[in-house]
């Protein structure tokens, strides 16, 4: 079983969603984790609720979290993963060992989910979750 580690800047959003990916779809091959560079402090609600809801993915467990706390862990990664917007000129944290490093480049919903009605809401999320599962699913075939 191999670890990864799911890293963005607010750990509310694109993070969450990898590391609930393959906890539930991929249990078998990997254990997954998630923090941010400078985390939210909480999961955003409407990702929440449509992970918990649309796909049946329990959350109680997950936690917006600093990405430090997983440098000197005991849990050692296989693999970290970046899911932060070069094109927003988002700042993608630092790892320590930079070979560990995959980055992909993904727009953070979370600005556009502030001024969208509740179907817009669903769309947005629908997609970055679609993104970042065909993004997972490509990776792991690859393995």
């Amino acid at each position: 079983m191999k670890n990864v580690l799911f890293v963005c800047t607010g750990n509310s959003a694109r993070s969450i969603i990898a590391e609930s990916i393959i906890n539930n779809e991929y249990p078998n091959k990997f254990k997954a984790f998630s923090a941010g560079s400078n985390p939210s402090g909480k999961i955003n609600e409407d990702v929440k609720s449509f992970l918990e809801k649309n796909k049946n993915y329990d959350l109680s467990n997950y936690s917006s979290k600093n990405f430090e706390e997983f440098i000197n862990n005991e849990i050692k990664m296989d693999h970290v993963f970046t899911v932060c917007n070069n094109a927003n000129n988002e700042v993608c944290p630092i790892w320590p060992q930079k070979e560990q490093i995959i980055h992909w480049d993904i727009e953070d919903p979370v600005s556009k989910l502030q001024s969208a009605n509740n179907e817009e809401k669903q769309i947005i999320i629908r997609n970055t979750f679609n993104i970042i599962s065909s993004k997972i699913k490509d990776w792991v075939n690859e393995k």
